[in-house]
């Protein structure tokens, strides 16, 4: 059940992030174009409108869909992996490889997660946290801010831990499946999720 609830959660956030960063581009490409008309009334709107943040908000959103998107990816099995050695193997070798890759991606992506929240916590967010709490903020960070969003850049950069953490929590379920079932997560890349397979004309007349 939670598990189900987790994979929902990492794909609307996929989904909106993705979504919403290419409307923004969209707008703002829009914005811009029509601003460079003299149309009496409408470009002087537009150009009272300010769209300077546009781009460092989609960067973010776009950091944030790859860090998210890549612990989607060793879910579904959508990564590309160099598996010419592997498939020479004989069978309790080649469990032996994919169970040690699978490990070693889980060890790298938990020491990034771990270095990653060091980060994000000394950059600004033990003061955020301190401060929500009420507690005495004598000697912390507070930590820079974005140039444009002015956001607090810890909350930008949580996307490293955050994702690096369920990237290897990622790592290690697809390896606790294989253990148990010798299987892999595999994507077919000529499949449209959401579409059922074409009919037949055979099928439609019969």
């Amino acid at each position: 059940m939670l598990n189900k609830v987790l994979n929902h959660l990492e794909e609307a956030l996929i989904t909106f992030l993705m979504g919403a960063a290419t409307l923004i581009i969209f707008v703002a490409v829009v914005h811009r174009y029509l601003s460079g008309y003299s149309i009496p009334y409408l470009q002087d709107y537009l150009l009272s409108l300010n769209f300077g943040w546009a781009q460092e908000l989609c960067i973010i959103m776009f950091v944030w869909v790859c860090k998210f998107g890549a612990a989607y990816g060793v879910r579904t099995g959508i990564h590309v992996g160099v598996d010419v050695v592997l498939n020479k193997l004989k069978t309790p070798y080649k469990g032996m490889m994919v169970i040690f890759g699978l490990l070693a991606g889980a060890l790298f992506t938990i020491v990034i997660a771990v270095l990653g929240g060091h980060f994000v916590w000394d950059n600004g967010a033990h003061y955020a946290i301190y401060h929500f709490l009420g507690l005495n903020l004598d000697g912390l960070y507070e930590g820079p801010i974005t140039p444009d969003l002015e956001w607090p850049t810890w909350a930008v950069y949580s996307a490293i831990p955050l994702g690096s953490a369920l990237m290897c929590f990622r790592f290690l379920q697809v390896a606790w499946v294989f253990h148990r079932t010798g299987e892999l997560p595999h994507h077919d890349h000529g499949q449209v999720d959401g579409l059922e397979d074409e009919t037949t004309l055979e099928e439609i007349h019969s």
